[in-house]
């Protein structure tokens, strides 16, 4: 467990927290993610974060609108390429397993129960809108940006519960994105025949 050496006396706190946070949720995950486990990561008083986040579904619903932005910029780097549609929808699926594969927890944080009041966040709704956004853009067609997210999003969470495998057993995480890769291709050439 990586603690900060120095006590925090100035700066900014809020991005502080956040980074403790962060660490944590990546190196302990999300059980062991608390405002005290933060303050201490952070070396402040138990009270500190209390100043930027009101508690604790706060504190996750904004390390899940950071998740949020950096899937989208991910996707958006990936759909620069352009391309044929199926090229797009594969290199959307490659970039969003390579980010499930390099953030597990926060994917979980992202879409996963432990924010049971998101209407009470508006920014966390916008974020995630923006990845429909984002891939609708992509490839001209919102209904086909939902459906690819949805096919994309749903191998992830299958492969992430271990209810299927893909080679990431017995290879790791990191041979998802050419594994999505391939299966999306797979299935955009069965719609079209």
């Amino acid at each position: 467990m990586t603690v900060i050496s120095r006590p925090y006396h100035h700066g900014d706190l809020r991005n502080t927290l956040l980074g403790a946070a962060r660490t944590i949720l990546e190196e302990e995950g999300l059980a062991a993610l608390s405002l005290r486990a933060v303050a201490r990561r952070a070396g402040v008083s138990h009270a500190a974060p209390y100043r930027h986040f009101p508690n604790h579904e706060a504190l996750l619903a904004e390390l899940a609108i950071e998740g949020f932005v950096e899937l989208k910029n991910a996707l958006v780097k990936a759909c620069a390429h352009g391309g044929p549609t199926d090229d797009r929808i594969a290199n959307i699926g490659a970039a969003y397993m390579r980010f499930v594969a390099q953030r597990p927890a926060l994917v979980r944080l992202m879409f996963g129960p432990q924010l049971p009041n998101r209407e009470s966040f508006p920014d966390l709704a916008a974020a995630a809108d923006a990845i429909a956004e984002v891939i609708g853009v992509a490839l001209y067609d919102p209904a086909l940006g939902l459906a690819v997210w949805a096919a994309v999003h749903g191998l992830a969470v299958l492969i992430l519960e271990n209810v299927i495998d893909l080679g990431q057993r017995r290879s790791g995480l990191h041979v998802l994105p050419s594994r999505a890769e391939i299966l999306l291709r797979s299935l955009f050439t069965a719609a079209q025949q």
